[in-house]
């Protein structure tokens, strides 16, 4: 491979690449430029494998028969429980609540673990840089209860005032809720400092890792929060994935949120016992196939070692953000001091969706809009922004062809 100056030179990326098939495909017949990895990752060969391996050969229903096919998909579906544990250093795989993303583990804790805890005049506190998921579960709750949500701010770097979001961290908060990275910013929150300053005061937290899990290491144990939530889709596994990690007394002492099969011990008229956590929280079929594709896809990462990705990423973020300073009337929304590979801009005078439309016919994949984030847009003022969000499947080849037609595009409009 020949590298440029500065880029890790022991990381062969087009080897890596070619294990992609949908990143070789022409867009409007120019090559695909995908810079749209923080809405959801392309998938490499061996999670297309394993899901179509699970049809194939391996196809029945989880927990259910004693027959060879049952048993072959059983071990595959908690063959990942096991996988996302140690990934994420849970202290047990039983920790591990396999859900079809991160929504529905927000949901899981703000209906079973919130809902039941809040009374009038109590707060669940976020901060403004979050993802819907991370705002709206809590608001419907609150409403239930007579509670409300409040969202501690951040600056104009994109960085949250940690010292405004102690502060808030008051005797009537009864959850606090943060973003491990933004979606829309790429912002790394401090969460061990964050879980340290709500433990002393009593206060859980959860954490939304989405942005966090594809880009570096997690270790919830270290982190000291009580709820990490996760999405699968987002780190090269199928769509319609993910995970709530929990501490395990919280997962015993929540009722169950979805009602149905699987999640029972005894069923009777008079009453339901249900099964011990995690199962009680999964009713009914799960996502089996896509399950099998999240064992892959942590094989696969593991195979390249997230030093590697880390060190691929870093340079990949830091070259488009100063390729991008070059486009005169270019803005770049978020620039703390630590972040991963997402970047927001705006270029004045021109609209994100007009943009992004005029990218597509470049073969260009970015992200326009609000990104499920309207508290953030409102922040700064605009109603969207382009998002360019990258991964170590990308090139610093494919950011100067980003460039050129952006370029293109921008004088278009201009």
């Amino acid at each position: 491979m020949n590298a440029k100056p500065n880029q890790p030179l022991d990381f062969d990326v087009q080897r890596i690449r070619a294990d992609f098939p949908l990143l070789s495909r022409k867009v409007h017949g120019k090559p695909l430029v995908y810079f749209d990895n923080a809405n959801t990752s392309q998938k490499p060969l061996q999670v297309i494998e394993a899901v179509d391996r699970h049809y194939r050969e391996h196809n029945a229903n989880v927990a259910r028969a004693v027959h060879q096919l049952g048993e072959e998909a059983t071990a595959a579906y908690e063959g990942a429980r096991d996988k996302l544990a140690a990934w994420i250093n849970a202290a047990s795989r039983n920790d591990i609540v396999l859900t079809s993303g991160t929504t529905q583990s927000m949901n899981t804790v703000a209906y079973s673990f919130a809902l039941p805890r809040l009374k009038q005049g109590d707060v669940i506190l976020t901060t403004v840089m979050e993802h819907h998921a991370n705002i709206v579960p809590w608001q419907l709750v609150a409403a239930r209860a007579g509670a409300t949500v409040k969202a501690a701010p951040i600056d104009e770097r994109g960085e949250l005032i940690l010292e405004k979001f102690f502060e808030m961290l008051t005797p009537d908060v009864k959850l606090a809720c943060v973003t491990h990275v933004s979606n829309v910013l790429g912002t790394v929150n401090p969460v061990r400092e964050i879980a340290r300053e709500c433990r002393r005061r009593g206060i859980p937290l959860l954490v939304d890792g989405s942005q966090a899990l594809p880009h570096r290491p997690v270790d919830v144990q270290a982190l000291g929060c009580d709820f990490y939530a996760f999405t699968g889709h987002k780190m090269l596994a199928p769509t319609g994935t993910g995970g709530l990690w929990a501490k395990r007394e919280h997962l015993q002492s929540m009722p169950p949120f979805f009602g149905g099969g699987e999640m029972i011990r005894e069923v009777r008229f008079d009453g339901t016992t249900f099964a011990e956590p995690p199962h009680k929280f999964e009713a009914g079929t799960p996502n089996i196939a896509g399950f099998a594709g999240v064992g892959a896809a942590i094989d696969y990462v593991q195979s390249i070692g997230f030093d590697a990705i880390r060190a691929w990423e870093h340079d990949l973020l830091v070259y488009a953000t100063e390729r991008l300073r070059e486009i005169p009337g270019l803005r770049i929304f978020g620039e703390a001091a630590e972040k991963e590979p997402v970047i927001s801009f705006l270029i004045e005078g021109a609209q994100a969706t007009d943009m992004a439309t005029l990218l597509d016919l470049e073969g260009v994949a970015v992200r326009s809009g609000h990104h499920c984030a309207h508290p953030l847009m409102q922040f700064y003022g605009v109603p969207a922004t382009l998002r360019a969000s990258l991964a170590f499947y990308n090139t610093r080849e494919e950011v100067d062809a980003f460039i050129t037609a952006l370029l293109k595009v921008r004088k278009l409009l201009m």
